[in-house]
């Protein structure tokens, strides 16, 4: 359970092996989380998060191997991650996501589907046990790493975009679902953060690094924010743009994507 200062003891991290994701359970072990169950597909990533969680305060951490490509293993994925935690999981972070070269892959249906089934697909599909689980035990909270490209798409990553906005509008749904339940949804919505998923690309106006984000959701979480934003002016920056005329843009996103 939960501290007596509001603190999740014991933590699920779905794609424990992002940059992302391992700020946040750096941060959280810090805080006092002692017992966390990362989950991802590379062994030797997960290897080294459990160990920085370790390092950071953590007394019991576990792994789960999973393949966010394939949603038919995504309520196994769930139900051994709760299992492994042999007690009440006070937080799910799903922190899963794949951005990819747009102009690469738009043309492949392969590939296409690759990309909608790893940032929605998976995630809904997990949620729906996580929920299931989570209003079962009475408690608990659920944080998704969504993205401020989901507030408003643009051609230059039209499926990244689109399979966020997917999921972000879902996640709205799914904590009005929960009220009552004793069990709450918080969406992250950061903008372009410098991590290995980001290298190469051009960097636009506002952007921020991996503890940035990680630091914005641990003060979210303390204050219960429904949807935080990462950096914090985003908010009121895509209050604008989300209105702006489609012409107008076209042509702000193409300058930006340049």
């Amino acid at each position: 359970m939960e501290n007596a200062f509001g603190q999740p003891q014991s933590v699920v991290v779905l794609a424990g092996t992002s940059d992302i994701a391992r700020a946040i359970t750096k941060r959280l072990c810090a805080a006092r989380a002692h017992t966390v169950v990362l989950a991802g597909r590379n062994q030797q990533l997960l290897d080294e998060a459990r160990s920085e969680a370790l390092a950071y305060g953590a007394r019991q951490v576990d792994v789960v191997i999973f393949d966010a490509r394939d949603p038919s293993n995504a309520e196994r994925t769930v139900n051994e991650s709760f299992e492994k935690v042999r007690g009440t999981v006070d937080l799910v972070v799903i922190a899963v996501g794949l951005l990819g070269d747009q102009e690469h892959i738009e043309n492949d249906a392969a590939l296409v589907g690759d990309m909608v089934t790893v940032n929605f697909t998976w995630p809904v599909a997990a949620l729906a046990q996580i929920r299931n689980l989570l209003v079962r035990q009475g408690s608990g909270r659920i944080v998704v790493l969504s993205s401020v490209a989901a507030v408003r798409v643009r051609r230059a990553k039209y499926l990244y975009g689109g399979a966020k906005a997917g999921l972000d509008r879902l996640c709205i749904g799914l904590a009005d679902s929960l009220e009552g339940t004793g069990v709450s949804l918080q969406l992250v919505r950061p903008g372009h953060v410098r991590s290995k998923m980001t290298v190469g690309a051009k960097e636009p106006p506002f952007a921020t690094g991996v503890d940035d984000v990680a630091d914005d959701v641990l003060r979210g979480l303390a204050e219960r924010t429904p949807i935080i934003w990462s950096p914090p002016i985003l908010r009121y920056l895509f209050f604008v743009l989300r209105h702006l005329p489609a012409p107008l843009w076209r042509k702000v996103t193409n300058e930006v994507d340049r």
